[in-house]
């Protein structure tokens, strides 16, 4: 009897130890299946969003291949090239063609639509809103596209139309005009372009007035405080050459040579004398009413 319960109060320690344990055990197993459970809940979710994105990368690449393809057939970047946009989006860095960019707008487009889908598989209510706001961003994306390339072609156009002109009137900084005329055209351009995407410059709006200002400003004062003689010899030029070319013969205010070269505001002649050859500089107003041929 003795034996039997000191063999049994031995025993006892090692059986709670032994219980313990157990107990141990199945609170960790509990705690790591309690942590695990969302993922592996979610994991039917994540390869079936990872498909849906596969197949989307897969349907938009295929159809923006198709819209390239088709753009460089009806003659997309060729008209682009001609009408002098292509010339215009290079200068501001972008390097494709036109059929690439709308191929690349298509693809992105539908890639946001697809994503939208996928993440809709995962039952993330913020994951999804954040998604959706992505989605509905994408109007105003498609008309700051539509508004940076219409005005970067307005913009080509009308620094021709400055360049003839100018130059069709003497003025000899014609290109550089010009090109003036188009870069502050282009930034209004990306600024009316950030207007859609609700990114404000207004600092940058107010230095744009404020430059056409004092630029009206000084035109105003040179001409009314001494540039008249100047805007007249320049019209006086326009007239000149309407009249006659480099190489024609004139006498006028007693000087009789060979026009040179008829600039904004005055005409170059060139005489012989004795085998030496001189210039002389005649105001256009002079030669407008006093040279003959």
């Amino acid at each position: 009897m003795t034996i039997l319960l000191s063999t049994t109060l031995a025993l006892a320690p090692v059986d709670t130890a032994k219980t313990a344990v157990t107990e141990g055990v199945g609170e960790v197993s509990s705690a790591l299946q309690s942590a695990f459970q969302p993922v592996i809940d979610l994991l039917p979710s994540v390869v079936a969003m990872i498909a849906v994105l596969v197949v989307g990368f897969v349907v938009a690449r295929l159809l923006a291949r198709g819209v390239d393809a088709v753009g460089q057939r009806i003659g997309l970047d060729a008209a682009a090239e001609r009408s002098g946009l292509a010339a215009s989006m290079k200068k501001v860095g972008i390097e494709r063609g036109l059929s690439a960019i709308v191929a690349q707008l298509v693809f992105w487009l539908l890639m946001c639509v697809f994503l939208v889908a996928a993440f809709n598989l995962l039952n993330l209510p913020s994951l999804s809103a954040a998604t959706q706001k992505l989605v509905d961003y994408i109007p105003s994306l498609l008309a700051a596209t539509t508004v940076v390339l219409i005005g970067l072609l307005i913009a080509s156009f009308l620094r021709g139309v400055i360049a003839t002109a100018a130059d069709r009137i003497g003025i000899t900084y014609a290109d550089r005009l010009a090109s003036g005329a188009y870069y502050i055209l282009a930034m209004m351009t990306f600024i009316a372009a950030f207007d859609q995407l609700a990114i404000q410059f207004e600092l940058l709006n107010q230095l744009i007035l404020i430059s056409f200002g004092a630029l009206a400003l000084g035109v105003g004062l040179s001409v009314g405080l001494g540039g008249r003689d100047v805007a007249g010899g320049i019209m006086s030029g326009y007239y000149v050459r309407q009249r006659m070319q480099a190489g024609d013969t004139v006498d006028v205010a007693g000087i009789q040579g060979i026009v040179r070269e008829v600039g904004p505001v005055a005409t170059v002649i060139e005489t012989t004398n004795d085998g030496l050859t001189h210039r002389h500089t005649v105001p256009n107003a002079k030669m407008l009413s006093e040279a003959v041929r």
